[in-house]
């Protein structure tokens, strides 16, 4: 029998901002896994953000050893990988919507609305990305195997934001969802309100520096 190490096993069981965030996260980075002959059941997530993969550690109390997958490659980057054993914490985030095989089937989950800014900030940090385009528009791109996941999430941040972009881009193993810069201020200011602490620090510095050196750039309603 092999060790046992300690986890929260309840963490997913109460919603929270902190709980929603680390969802928002494993629906991008993470997955499940059920092995049949040992009839063992992981929750994992694989990431080349070490920043990401010990703060999920953290947040679930994990004592699991994050492993460390060298590059393939020049080309590639060393990714991390926390893999948690525990049955109790796999049936509460399959209940969520994280299943095996998830990453070009899943459906946005059912999210109360004061939590839905943490989710999309979680999933935004494992699946997302931001840039300024040629020094003149911020871009915001959300990523995704599956359409339909993207496509909810674009009703729900244009309902809550009265944002312009509706359309969904096909770029070949995924999808997309981008955002142009007065759109991208509406999200940025929705995924970092005030006295926000969980988010991953790379690309909150994009926002932080490009705003900085485009005075310019204010919301427009």
């Amino acid at each position: 029998m092999g060790i046992k190490y300690k986890v929260n096993e309840k963490y997913f069981n109460k919603w929270s901002k902190r709980m929603a965030y680390t969802l928002g996260y494993l629906f991008a980075d993470g997955s499940v896994e059920y092995w049949q002959s040992f009839r063992a059941h992981y929750l994992k997530a694989i990431s080349t953000d070490y920043e990401l993969i010990s703060r999920l550690k953290k947040e679930l109390r994990a004592e699991h050893k994050i492993e460390i997958i060298p590059p393939e490659s020049k080309k590639h980057k060393i990714k991390y990988r926390l893999r948690i054993g525990d049955k109790e914490l796999y049936d509460s985030v399959t209940k969520l919507g994280i299943y095996p095989r998830k990453s070009l089937t899943m459906r946005f989950p059912t999210i109360e609305d004061r939590y839905l800014s943490d989710f999309v900030r979680g999933y935004f940090d494992g699946d997302g990305c931001v840039y300024v385009e040629k020094q003149k528009r911020l871009r915001i791109i959300f990523t995704s195997g599956s359409h339909k996941f993207l496509e909810t999430l674009c009703l729900k941040l244009k309902n809550k934001l009265a944002l312009r972009q509706t359309k969904i881009y096909n770029s070949r193993r995924s999808y997309q969802l981008s955002y142009s810069t007065n759109d991208a201020l509406k999200i940025y200011k929705y995924m970092y309100p005030p006295r926000t602490k969980l988010y991953l620090t790379r690309k909150k510095r994009v926002f932080t520096k490009a705003l900085k050196k485009c005075d310019n750039w204010k919301v427009k309603e």
